[in-house]
C-alpha cells in the first residue's frame, strides 16, 4: 500500500566525511553537514551576524530620501501588499518609522478583488485622498510601473521596498531596494519583504544617528523590537531560509518565546491554542500565517494589520477571534475546492495524462480567487508536479496562482512563455517556487496547452519532486524526547533548510483512525520491543491502513505536548505499508 497517490523514493542525504563541528553530538553533525553547515560560526545567529545594509543597492538614496522627509515632517503612506509578508511589512515600516521620530505615517492595503495586487494607477486614486508626500511600497512595487509614473505625475516621490523578481525594466521609482536587482551586493536574495523592510530601517535609524537626530525627548529606538513580525512574515512566505533569514528568524522566535512580543501576535497565538514558551517556526507558518493571511483571502487585509498594530490586548483578542473565524471559513471553501479540483484532474487525466507530461492547470469558475493559491500547494503537494489553479476576475480575466517543484523555476518558465506567445499572459510576478498571473479567459485552452508542453520540456521526465531527502535513519534508543527537543533547538527550520527527516521500518501495533482524515499508530522498530506513537495526517482513505501490521516511513520527530506532558512521536511524511493476510 501507498501513503500518497504515486510512488515516492527516499534518497538519503549525502554527508561529508569531515566538517568543523567536533563539539556537537554525532547526529546534529551528520544533520548539519546534509545541509552544507560545515563550521560552528554558521550556526552563530547573533545579530552582529548580519550582512551591512549597505551592501543593497539603492539604500542610501532610499535612506536619504527618507530621512528629509522625516525632519521636513512629510506624510509618508505605505503601500502594503495583502499576504502576511505584505502585512508584517506594514506593521514594520509604520511602527518603525514612527519609533525613528516620522509623525506623519499611514498605510493602505489594496483589497485583493476591486484592484489586484500592487500599486497600481488605480490604487494611485484612492491614494489622493490621503495627501501622501512619499510613497513606500512594501512587499511589491517592483512591476508597478505604470503605479509609480501615476505617482510621481502628482508631485509624489516613491520608495520602492521588494524582494520579488525584476523585470526586463524597472520602474521610475525616485529609489528602489530589493537584493535581486542586477549588480546587488547583499549576499542574500532570498529575503522577504518584511526582510527588506527592516534592512531599509535599520540603515535609517544609522543615517538619522549620525545627523544627531536622536537624544532628549526622542530616543534612538530597539528595531530588534519588530522582530516578532519579521519572524513571523519571513516564515509566511515561505522564502529559503538561508544564513540571513535564520538568524532574522531565530531572533524573532527568541523574542517571542520570552514574552516579548506585540499584542496582536500574542492574541493569534491564543486563538491558535499556541503558548508562546517553545514556539517554533512551523508554527508560525502552520498556525499564525493562515489566520493572519485569511483576512487578505476572503476580505481585507486592512483587518490583519490591524490586528498587527493594536496595542490593546482586548482590541487584539477581538480582531485575532475575527481572523481566526475567516481561518475556519477558509478551511471550508479549500475543501470544497480540492475536491473539485481532484474531479478536473481525473477527467483531464483519461483525456491526456497530464501527471506525465508534468503540469496541472486548473480551473473552475465556481472557485475563490483568494484561495486558488492554497489550491495549488495542495494538488502540487498530492500529484508532485507544477500547478496554477484559475479563478474568475474582472474585465474576463482568469486570476491564477502556480505553485512549483524542485527543478523548475516558475517564474522563469512564465517570463518564457510570455516572449513565445504574446498576449497569452497578461501579467506576471514571483519566485522559483511560486508565481501569480492574470490572462484573458479566452486563452485558457491555449495556456494550459503551452503550460503543459513547455513544464514537460523543463523537467524532462525528471522525479525530482517525488523524492524524499532523508537524514538516514535512526538508532531506536535516538527515538526519545531528548532527541526530539534537540533537533527542535537546533533551527529554526523552513523552506530550503528543512526540518530533519528520518527513515526506517516499522512494526504497526495499533492503528486508528482520528478526524477523519488522519491516522493515528503505535510503532515499533522492527527487530525491537521499543513503541512509539505515530501520527500521518491528511490521508487518503485512511481505512484501508487499519489492516497494516509493516510499514516502511519517512518521518520527523516530533514532540507531543498534551496538558503539560511532553513525549516524542513521529510524524509520518510518507509511508509504504504490508497488509495484514485476509
Amino acid at each position: 500500500m501507498l501513503f500518497h497517490p504515486r510512488p515516492r523514493t527516499i534518497a538519503r542525504r549525502a554527508v561529508p566525511a569531515k566538517t568543523e563541528l567536533a563539539a556537537l553530538p554525532e547526529l546534529l553533525r551528520r544533520v548539519y553537514a546534509g545541509r552544507r553547515i560545515m563550521a560552528a560560526d554558521e550556526l552563530d545567529h547573533s545579530l552582529a551576524r548580519l550582512p551591512s545594509p549597505r551592501l543593497l543597492s539603492g539604500i542610501d538614496q532610499a535612506v536619504s530620501l527618507l530621512a528629509d522627509a522625516i525632519r521636513a515632517d512629510r506624510a509618508l503612506l505605505v503601500i502594503a501588499d495583502f499576504d502576511a509578508d505584505g502585512a508584517t511589512s506594514c506593521a514594520v515600516a509604520l511602527q518603525g518609522l514612527r519609533a525613528l521620530g516620522a509623525r506623519r505615517v499611514d498605510f493602505l492595503v489594496p483589497n485583493r478583488f476591486e484592484f489586484g495586487y500592487g500599486l497600481t494607477p488605480e490604487i494611485v486614486q484612492v491614494a489622493q485622498s490621503r495627501q501622501p508626500d512619499v510613497l513606500i511600497t512594501v512587499d511589491n512595487g517592483i512591476s508597478s510601473h505604470e503605479g509609480v509614473r501615476a505617482a510621481r505625475d502628482l508631485g509624489w516621490q516613491v520608495v520602492v521596498t521588494d524582494h520579488h523578481l525584476p523585470g526586463a525594466t524597472l520602474p521610475e521609482a525616485d529609489a528602489i531596494v530589493n537584493p535581486n536587482l542586477s549588480g546587488d551586493a547583499f549576499p542574500s536574495k532570498a529575503m522577504a519583504g518584511v526582510g527588506v523592510m527592516f534592512y531599509v530601517l535599520s540603515a535609517l535609524r544609522s543615517r538619522l544617528r549620525a545627523t544627531g537626530w536622536f537624544g532628549g525627548s526622542r530616543p534612538e529606538p530597539n528595531l530588534a523590537e519588530l522582530l516578532d513580525y519579521v519572524a513571523l512574515g519571513t516564515v509566511a512566505d515561505v522564502v529559503p531560509f538561508d544564513f540571513v533569514n535564520r538568524i532574522l528568524v531565530h531572533q524573532g522566535l527568541q523574542r517571542i518565546r520570552s514574552g516579548r512580543v506585540h499584542p496582536g501576535i500574542t492574541a493569534l497565538l491564543q486563538v491558535a491554542g499556541k503558548t508562546h514558551t517553545g514556539l517554533t517556526a512551523e508554527d508560525l507558518g502552520f498556525a499564525i500565517a493562515p489566520r493572519l493571511n485569511a483576512a487578505g483571502r476572503l476580505e481585507d487585509m486592512s483587518l490583519g494589520i490591524a490586528c498587527l498594530l493594536a496595542n490593546d490586548k482586548d482590541e487584539a483578542l477581538t480582531l485575532a477571534t475575527r481572523l481566526d473565524e475567516l481561518n475556519r471559513q477558509r478551511k471550508e471553501i479549500e475543501r470544497q475546492m480540492k475536491e473539485d479540483a481532484l474531479v478536473h484532474v481525473r477527467r483531464l487525466d483519461a483525456i491526456d495524462t497530464p501527471l506525465e507530461r508534468g503540469g496541472l492547470c486548473l480551473f473552475d469558475e465556481a472557485w475563490h480567487a483568494g484561495v486558488v493559491g492554497l489550491l495549488a500547494a495542495r494538488i502540487k503537494d498530492r500529484f508532485h508536479r507544477p500547478v496554477i489553479a484559475f479563478a474568475e476576475a474582472a474585465n474576463g480575466e482568469l486570476k491564477g496562482s502556480a505553485r512549483s517543484i524542485p527543478g523548475l523555476h516558475i517564474r522563469d518558465l512564465l517570463s518564457d512563455m510570455a516572449a513565445a506567445h504574446p498576449g497569452l499572459i497578461g501579467r506576471f510576478g514571483g519566485h522559483a517556487m511560486a508565481a501569480g498571473l492574470s490572462i484573458p479567459r479566452e486563452h485558457l485552452d491555449a495556456f494550459r496547452d503551452c503550460f503543459g508542453r513547455m513544464v514537460g520540456e523543463r523537467l524532462g521526465g525528471t522525479e525530482e519532486g517525488l523524492l524524499l531527502h532523508s537524514d538516514g535513519a535512526l538508532e531506536p534508543g535516538q527515538i526519545d524526547i531528548g532527541t526530539a527537543e534537540s533537533l527542535r533547538a537546533a533551527g529554526p527550520w523552513g523552506q530550503a533548510f528543512p526540518e530533519p527527516l528520518f527513515d526506517g521500518a516499522f512494526d504497526v501495533v495499533e492503528r486508528a483512525v482520528v478526524g477523519a482524515q488522519h491516522l493515528k499508530l503505535q510503532l515499533r522498530p522492527t527487530g525491537t520491543d521499543r513503541r512509539v506513537d505515530a501520527i500521518a495526517f491528511f490521508v487518503d482513505e485512511p481505512r484501508q491502513w487499519l489492516g497494516v501490521d509493516r510499514i516502511t516511513a519517512a518521518y520527523r520527530l516530533d514532540v507531543n505536548d498534551f496538558r503539560g506532558n511532553r513525549t516524542v512521536q513521529l510524524k509520518i511524511e510518507y509511508m509504504e505499508g504490508t497488509r495484514t493476510a485476509g
